[in-house]
Parts: structure tokens; C-alpha cells; sequence
């Protein structure tokens, strides 16, 4: 089927987002029934007001660096569409001659796919539509993971490593690391990757997924501040009570309604210094962490490569209505392939973190999760100096 293909970013950018793009724009190029190439402009809503990039026409040496390029190249957007919205969006297919969409981004963007997949069939216009799976959360269903994940995970286990020296260096404070991650803990766990052994930091990780338990906390930062002196605590920004409650609460809320978390690294400082009389400070690398080239995991750009490649693939063979999911294969050695999801599926299903791969009080992580997200980081981790524990004797 001839036509042109438009392809649009959704939510949060990743550290590979762009590599998805080029390689959509790469798989596109050797398909002669792909005319033409667009990019919306800050996604969804660059369709509805028909700003487009021509993809196809940018110099190679600028789609060459979309791998290696943060943030989203095309813009992204927060986007709720409403009912006025998807005739608005049918007519502009049309006028375009769009046969081929693409939407990459996570769970509220694949519900936008499914809806514009739904639009297509229901009215009679031969479109394919595909979703790219995209979320440093990695909290979508029926896929093993999602691009973005790795990318992130490597940025938070590194940060914990080095934040784990600091404390260890200056064993006078706790430190509470802050982790993105509104409902699920995945990358929050991800800290747990820095331990080195069973005193190294992060001595506690607490995730949404676990009701936050505020008395055993204290009690846990107290007895770890006894035996250690220097503490690292990672917090995911969702945590909850037992009742649902925010740890911490913004007061905001996202175009999709979502409560935006954000404070809970401050909110546990200050129950640590005024309850338990322990110095204490917040860290949050927040955006910083999400789409950090330095970074950047190999199989993770690798893998968002070939899912947009794979997503163009399917919708010339004729596929519609899916997601290109990724499915492990092996785990040592490490080895993928992709597949097709029903979008139906996928549509805000949001996949939390395995209660079974959290330790029994609450506040670590299994060896399980370990084995499952080492492979996704990319290179090893950064090994440091740990000098000998051996005293010159006093004269």
C-alpha cells in the first residue's frame, strides 16, 4: 500500500526514544510504498495542528546522530485526546495520505494507538498503526522490558554507587536517594544493582509497591546508622501508606490525570532529623536520569533501534493494531527477539514490580530482579577502590 508514514513521541523522553525514531526513519527508507516520512511536531498534539518535520529530507549525517541525541528530537507531549479530537485526526490521515502511523511512548500512549487503530478500522481508512514501547518506568504489560528501561536503571545503579562512596567516606549523615517511578518500583530497584555486598549501600530500598511503613522505616535507619554511621536510603517518588496516601504530594496532576509525586527524598530527611536526631539530606537527580547520553545502555539503544525498525516492518507486511513488544529469549547469555502485542492488551495495563522480588521487611531487593535487569545496563558497572581495612600499628 502506498502512502506516507507519521510517526509521533509521547510522554517522557528516554535516552533512547531517538534511536526508536531513527530506526523507524532507517526501515522506512527501504520501502518504496513509504513516500513520504513525517515527524509530529511534540506528538499528538503536532498532528492535530498538522506540524509535521519531513524526516525523509534531513541530512543523513543529522539522522545518524539521533541515537546519541537526549530527550525527544520531534518534542513529545501530555496529551489526553478527547471525542472532538479523532474526527479532527481522521481528516488530517486523509489529507496527508497517511497509510502509516506510528506512536512511541507508554502506557496512556499506547491507549492513544489503540483508539487511533480503532478510528482507522471503524471508518474505513486503510491505515497501519503500530505502538513503540517506550518508558523508563517499565511498567508496560506483555513485553519483558521497555527502551528507556535500561538506559535508566544504569543511571540510577551508577548514582547509587557513587552516593554509597560518599556516605562511606563521610559516615556522618544519611542520604536519601529519590528515584522516579509514579507507581512502580522498577527503577527505584534498579539502586539495588550498586551493592557490592551485604553492608554496601544502599543499605534500604523502598517501593510503591509495598505499603511505606513509616515506624519500621525509622527503625531501620537507626539500626543501619548504628552498625554503618553513614547511611544510603533510595525512595521511590510514589511511595504509599498502608492507607494509599502519598508519602509526598505535589498537588499537581499531569494531562492524563495522573498525580504528579515528587518530595519524598525531603519528606524522609526531615522525618529522620526531627524524630531520630540524625543528620540527614535529599538527593534527586530526577530528569537528569531519564534520557542521560553518558549513560545510555548499548543493548538499550540497540533494542529501541530495532523496535522501530520492527514496527515499520509489520505494518508493510500488513499488521495493524499491535505494539512491538520484546521478548527474552535467554538470560546468560543474554539473547531477544520482538513480537506482536494487540494493543487492546497493552492499553493502560501498567505492569508493578514483582511483590516476590522484594525481601520480606519491605526494604530490598531480591536476587531475582538482579539477574533479570543486569543484562539490560549495557557495559559492567564501574568498579572502585576499596582500600584494605589493615592499620599501620601505633608506635
Amino acid at each position: 500500500m502506498e502512502g506516507n508514514l507519521l510517526v509521533a513521541h509521547g510522554g517522557g523522553p528516554t535516552a533512547v526514544i531517538n534511536s526508536s525514531l531513527y530506526g523507524v526513519i532507517t526501515e522506512a527508507k527501504k520501502h518504496a510504498q513509504i513516500k513520504g516520512i513525517y515527524g509530529a511536531r511534540y506528538g499528538i498534539e503536532g498532528v492535530l495542528k498538522e506540524e509535521f518535520i519531513d524526516l525523509g529530507r534531513e541530512p543523513q549525517e543529522n539522522i545518524d546522530l539521533l541515537p546519541y541525541t537526549p530527550a525527544s528530537a520531534t518534542g513529545s507531549c501530555r496529551r489526553k485526546l478527547n471525542d472532538k479530537d479523532y474526527p479532527v485526526l481522521l481528516e488530517i490521515f486523509k489529507k496527508y495520505n497517511i497509510r502509516y502511523f506510528f506512536y512511541n511512548g507508554g502506557n496512556d500512549s499506547m491507549d492513544t494507538c489503540n483508539k487511533v487503530a480503532l478510528l482507522a478500522r471503524e471508518s474505513g481508512y486503510d491505515m497501519k498503526v503500530i505502538g513503540i514501547p517506550k518508558t523508563i518506568d517499565n511498567d508496560l504489560e506483555f513485553t519483558d522490558h521497555c527502551p528507556g528501561f535500561g538506559s535508566a536503571a544504569r543511571y540510577a545503579a551508577i548514582s547509587a554507587m557513587e552516593l554509597a562512596k560518599e556516605v562511606e567516606a563521610l559516615p556522618i549523615h544519611v542520604i536519601v536517594l529519590e528515584i522516579m517511578g509514579r507507581n512502580a518500583g522498577w527503577l527505584a530497584a534498579a539502586t539495588a544493582l550498586a551493592k557490592t555486598n551485604t553492608e554496601a549501600g544502599p543499605q534500604l530500598i523502598y517501593l510503591p509497591e509495598r505499603p511505606f511503613n513509616e515506624e519500621e522505616f525509622l527503625e531501620d535507619v537507626r539500626m543501619w546508622h548504628s552498625k554503618t554511621k553513614g547511611v544510603l536510603v533510595v525512595a521511590s517518588e510514589g511511595l504509599v501508606d498502608a492507607n494509599g496516601v502519598s508519602i509526598a504530594d505535589t498537588g499537581l496532576v499531569d494531562g492524563f490525570g495522573h498525580k504528579v509525586p515528587g518530595g519524598v527524598a525531603q519528606a524522609l530527611s526531615d522525618k529522620i532529623i526531627n524524630r531520630l536526631g540524625i543528620k540527614s539530606r535529599a538527593e534527586k537527580p530526577g530528569l537528569l536520569g531519564r534520557a542521560s547520553i553518558p549513560m545510555q545502555s548499548g543493548i538499550d539503544r540497540e533494542e529501541a533501534i530495532g523496535a522501530g525498525a520492527f514496527a515499520v516492518k509489520s505494518a508493510v507486511e500488513g499488521k495493524t493494531g499491535f505494539m512491538a513488544a520484546i521478548r527474552r529469549t535467554s538470560s546468560k547469555p543474554y539473547s531477544y527477539e520482538f513480537e506482536l502485542v494487540p494493543l487492546e492488551k497493552v492499553a493502560n495495563a501498567e505492569r508493578k514490580f514483582p511483590l516476590e522480588w522484594i525481601n520480606e521487611r519491605g526494604n530490598g531487593i531480591r536476587k531475582e530482579f538482579i539477574d533479570y535487569c543486569m543484562p539490560l545496563i549495557g557495559a559492567p558497572l564501574p568498579q572502585y577502590a576499596a582500600l584494605s581495612k589493615i592499620s599501620v600499628p601505633k608506635l
